[in-house]
C-alpha cells in the first residue's frame, strides 16, 4: 500500500499572494507629488514606474546589495528614475517625495490582506503545518506583516534582502527547508509567479501551487502547470493540499530557473 504524502512545511510568497497595494503605484506617486506641488498624471507615473523598475532590477538585482547599495537607496533611485521618465526633470524636487514614498510603502496602511488569506493561513495552522515566508521583498516586510496581523502565523520570514538570494535562486528555498528541518518532498510553496514561485520551488524538489485568479494563463504556462496545481483563489488551497496528500506523488524536479 502506497504511503500518503506528509506535507510538513508550507512556504508563501507575499505580494499579490497574501497582500496587495491598496492603490496602484501611479496613484500613490501622483498623490505624493501633488502634496509637494508637482502635477504628474498617475497613468504616466504608472507606466514610468514599470519601466524604471525593470531597468533598476536589471542593472542592480536584489536591491543592488552586491554593488554596495541599500534597499532604501535602491527604491529612492527607482522613484527618481520614475519621475524623470514621466517628464519631471527637477531631481531635487523629487528627493523628498522619494523619501516620503519609502516611508509610506513601509506602512501597513498602504497594503491590504487579500481575500481568503487569513482563513487559509489559519486552516493550515489547524492542520499542524509549519508556515514560512519566502519573498523577494526588502527589510520592511516583517513590520508590514506584523501591522496587518499576519506575522503571527509564520514560523519565520525569509526575504531576498536578508538572505542575499532572490527567488528563483534555489538557495533561498533550501534555506527555508534547512530552518524548518524538512525534506523538499515534505514542503510546498504558494505564489503567483510562474518563474519565481512555481518553477523555483519545484526546481529544488518541493511541491508548489500557482495562485492565478480568474485571468487566463499564457499558453506556455498552462501547458506546463497541471490544473490541480493552479489556485483560482486561496480558498482552493486546503482542498488542493488534501488532493496532493491523497495522490502519493512526489513533486519531481521540473525545468526551472536556478
Amino acid at each position: 500500500m502506497a504511503r500518503r504524502l506528509h506535507i510538513r512545511l508550507l512556504t508563501w510568497d507575499v505580494k499579490d499572494t497574501l497582500l496587495k497595494l491598496r492603490r496602484p503605484v501611479g496613484e500613490e506617486y501622483a498623490t505624493k507629488a501633488r502634496a509637494s506641488g508637482l502635477e504628474v498624471e498617475a497613468r504616466a507615473l504608472e507606466q514610468a514606474f514599470r519601466q524604471a523598475y525593470r531597468a533598476q532590477s536589471h542593472s542592480f538585482p536584489n536591491y543592488g546589495l552586491s554593488q554596495g547599495l541599500t534597499s532604501r537607496q535602491w527604491w529612492q533611485d527607482t522613484v527618481l528614475k520614475t519621475f524623470h521618465l514621466a517628464g519631471v526633470r527637477d531631481a531635487q524636487a523629487v528627493v523628498p517625495i522619494a523619501s516620503q514614498l519609502y516611508k509610506d510603502f513601509s506602512s501597513p496602511c498602504t497594503w491590504q490582506v487579500l481575500e481568503g488569506a487569513e482563513t487559509a493561513l489559519k486552516g493550515c495552522r489547524k492542520q499542524g503545518l509549519k508556515l514560512a515566508v519566502i519573498s523577494n521583498f526588502d527589510c520592511r516586510l516583517e513590520a508590514i506583516l506584523a501591522g496587518l496581523g499576519l506575522r503571527e502565523h509564520f514560523d519565520f520570514v525569509l526575504t531576498s534582502e536578508a538572505t542575499g538570494w532572490p527567488k528563483p535562486d534555489p538557495r533561498i528555498f533550501r534555506e527555508a527547508l534547512r530552518r524548518a528541518h524538512v525534506d523538499p518532498a515534505e514542503a510546498a510553496h504558494v505564489g503567483d509567479s510562474f518563474l519565481c514561485d512555481y518553477q523555483g520551488a519545484r526546481a529544488v524538489g518541493m511541491h508548489s501551487f500557482l495562485v492565478r485568479g480568474p485571468e487566463p494563463l499564457d499558453l506556455s504556462i498552462r501547458d506546463s502547470v497541471p490544473k490541480e496545481h493552479i489556485l483560482p483563489s486561496l480558498s482552493h488551497l486546503l482542498p488542493a493540499l488534501d488532493r496532493l496528500k491523497a495522490s502519493n506523488s512526489g513533486p519531481g524536479v521540473h525545468e526551472g530557473s536556478s
